[in-house]
């Protein structure tokens, strides 16, 4: 059995094919395939309010080449869904339209809290030492997700439009930065030693850049040498030196700032990268709505 994700973000598309695997209760999955295409829908969603007629043709044929994909791997479940750049797009809901008619798929445009919700079906919170808390940040292109987890489980949570596109274009707001810090401020400072769970691909990559041992923490001062000594290469430099994704070259840097911030504010001293995301989170949606009782 195969089930997809589609997760339509503002800096990237990605499909995850993944396989079934049920053993009794316990249900778990393989990643079989995963495709990455950036098509920065957040460059036009963010600047004009609107997905560009080139743009929104790129993703009509990207959704149409998922399909194709999901039916010669024979998925029988998938779920796909589209994030801030979507959702801020004047003309999303025509687009998803085309998609449907064109593609013959089925795109969703959820909101931030649903977004997040997703993103911790992926069971997180089991890892958890319930005598501990936890600030959990997810950065994306358009929006920063932030959650705070104790005993196990969310106690707040909260979706702010800054991301890593959104600042590349210069298209986030001061007042917006303000309303993060005050909301961190307000829902942290009754915690004490906070530690931080990291997700999104720019921290996963980061995670990987630091040689660190696969489940140990990366600490504030670490992420920040790296965050000085990438922001003192140039762009090309870190394409042709660091051998980093042209795509991935650009937004790795504002994705530190907001990492680095909001442990700041929040007096994390440590965060751990557990390398999930969106995509991971839609498959487990899936295997709760099938096969769990």
């Amino acid at each position: 059995m195969r089930y997809a994700a589609i997760d339509v973000g503002s800096n990237a598309v990605r499909l995850l094919i993944a396989d079934i695997n049920q053993e009794g209760k316990e249900i778990t999955y393989k990643k079989n395939t995963f495709i990455r295409v950036p098509l920065r829908l957040g460059d036009d969603a963010f600047l004009d309010k609107k997905i560009g007629e080139r743009k929104a043709e790129e993703l009509v044929k990207t959704m149409s080449a998922f399909k194709l994909l999901m039916d010669v791997y024979k998925v029988s479940d998938y779920m796909a869904c589209a994030t801030s750049a979507m959702r801020e797009a004047e003309n999303g809901a025509e687009i998803t339209k085309r998609i449907m008619e064109e593609g013959n798929l089925n795109l969703q445009i959820v909101e931030g809290q649903t977004e997040a919700n997703i993103i911790y079906s992926t069971h997180i919170a089991e890892s958890l030492e319930l005598d501990k808390n936890y600030l959990y940040i997810d950065v994306g292109g358009g929006s920063t997700e932030l959650s705070i987890f104790t005993k196990g489980k969310v106690e707040v949570s909260r979706s702010f439009s800054i991301g890593t596109v959104r600042m590349l274009d210069n298209a986030d707001t001061q007042e917006e930065w303000d309303e993060m810090h005050k909301w961190i401020k307000a829902n942290t400072r009754i915690y004490k030693n906070l530690i931080g769970i990291g997700t999104g691909g720019n921290i996963n990559k980061l995670f990987r850049m630091s040689d660190q041992k696969d489940g140990s923490p990366l600490s504030f001062s670490k992420l920040n040498d790296m965050y000085l000594n990438l922001r003192s290469y140039s762009l090309k430099e870190r394409i042709s030196l660091m051998k980093l994704n042209p795509d991935r070259a650009d937004v790795i840097v504002p994705a530190s700032e907001i990492y680095l911030s909001v442990m700041k504010w929040a007096s994390v001293k440590q965060i751990y990268v557990p390398r999930v995301g969106m995509a991971d989170g839609i498959i487990q949606v899936l295997i709760d709505k099938n096969l769990k009782s």
